[in-house]
């Protein structure tokens, strides 16, 4: 029979550390720490991959998925694992590299690592490219506060809460500061705040160009029938998930975007929490913004009707149904007496649902 090698790596900026084990071994072949550059890493185990069949893999991180696609263009099979869901002993107190290859290493070997999806370099280019834009958004937050905080020191108050209005904005300009360098702090937060909207602004405007391109314009179109998602919350789904077949129905699918309440069962009892919060963070954010949108009772406004225009009717009408079941569902929850918060949480696990259908040709059933 021919020798299957079993590969754990844990893999970091400078260094990767490799354990191996073999078909016949049940200790580790051999270990090795490694530099961290991929050319030298794919080296290795090609070395070893003349001497019979190579399986590895290792935890996601920082480095991405270059080493992966290395490794799949050397013909070497590789799996990238999630940290959350490699298993560790309760008692363990020690954690080192050695011991965190070497029980990939193991894991591989039983059969029990599975791997993540991974996007193509298309997908991860526009991904990377949104989640850019929301830092660019996240610093203006932080910026627009440093120039309230800084306002607020020196006694300028504002009569009302609604800030960044074009009033507000022309109050601030009014300001006679009793120190000229007071005059200046204040132009430079403001020059910042004015270059990170600017900055917003084109880059609102590419992800739209990005969305009509014909990769993405097809599958982001059908998503945009749906109230609350317009291309943003759109392109985001399509680049972050991918194929929305890996997920087997709904249910797996609100279990990625972690939407899925908690659960510790034993015996008769029963005991469920809050949501999981477990799989993608950034889609489960957007997810909730959308879902606000169906908190009154409204039919299809003139910005969703004009988003609909040379859809399918079926697309339409599968849309339509999820507007009236999603707003019904808020509001009852609302008439139970839940939170606006908990409410908002159902909608969109249940929004989540009406998604996966859309993209799994489900909108006939």
């Amino acid at each position: 029979m021919e020798n299957v090698y079993h590969v754990g790596l844990d893999v970091h900026k400078e260094t990767a550390e490799m354990s191996i084990f073999s078909n016949q071994e049940q200790e580790p072949f051999f270990e090795t720490k490694l530099p961290g550059d991929e050319k030298r890493i794919v080296e290795a185990l090609k070395k070893l991959q003349r001497k019979g069949e190579v399986h590895t893999c290792y935890e996601a991180g920082c480095m991405g998925f270059t080493l992966k696609r290395a490794l799949d263009e050397a013909g070497i099979d590789c799996r990238i694992v999630s940290p959350g869901k490699v298993p560790r002993k309760p008692g363990e107190r020690i954690k080192t590299d050695r011991r965190d290859a070497r029980n990939l290493a193991r894991l591989l070997r039983a059969g029990e690592v599975e791997g993540i999806y991974i996007p193509s370099k298309e997908d991860e280019a526009t991904r990377d490219y949104i989640r850019a834009r929301d830092d660019v958004k996240l610093d203006l937050k932080r910026a627009k506060q440093q120039l309230l905080k800084f306002l607020l020191r020196y006694g300028h108050r504002y009569e009302t809460n609604r800030y960044w209005t074009g009033r507000h904005r022309q109050w601030m300009k009014g300001i006679n500061f009793s120190q000229p360098m007071h005059k200046e702090t204040f132009e430079t937060y403001n020059a910042r705040i004015l270059e990170l909207e600017e900055r917003l602004v084109l880059m609102d405007a590419r992800i739209v160009e990005i969305a009509q391109s014909e990769r993405y314009q097809k599958t982001v179109n059908i998503l945009r029938c749906f109230k609350g998602i317009d291309y943003l919350i759109a392109l985001s789904f399509v680049c972050e998930v991918g194929d929305f077949r890996r997920f087997r129905n709904a249910g797996a699918f609100m279990a990625y975007l972690g939407l899925i309440p908690r659960e510790h069962s034993s015996g008769e009892k029963r005991r469920q929490g809050g949501i999981t919060k477990s799989g993608n963070g950034h889609l489960r954010r957007l997810l909730v913004e959308a879902a606000w949108h169906y908190r009154y009772q409204s039919t299809p406004g003139r910005s969703l009707t004009i988003r609909r225009i040379g859809q399918k009717t079926e697309v339409i009408a599968y849309a339509d149904k999820a507007l009236r079941r999603l707003q019904k569902k808020f509001a009852k929850m609302l008439f139970k007496g839940k939170s606006k918060n908990n409410a908002v949480i159902a909608v969109s696990r249940e929004l989540a649902g009406f998604i996966w259908g859309a993209m799994n040709n489900k909108i006939a059933a």
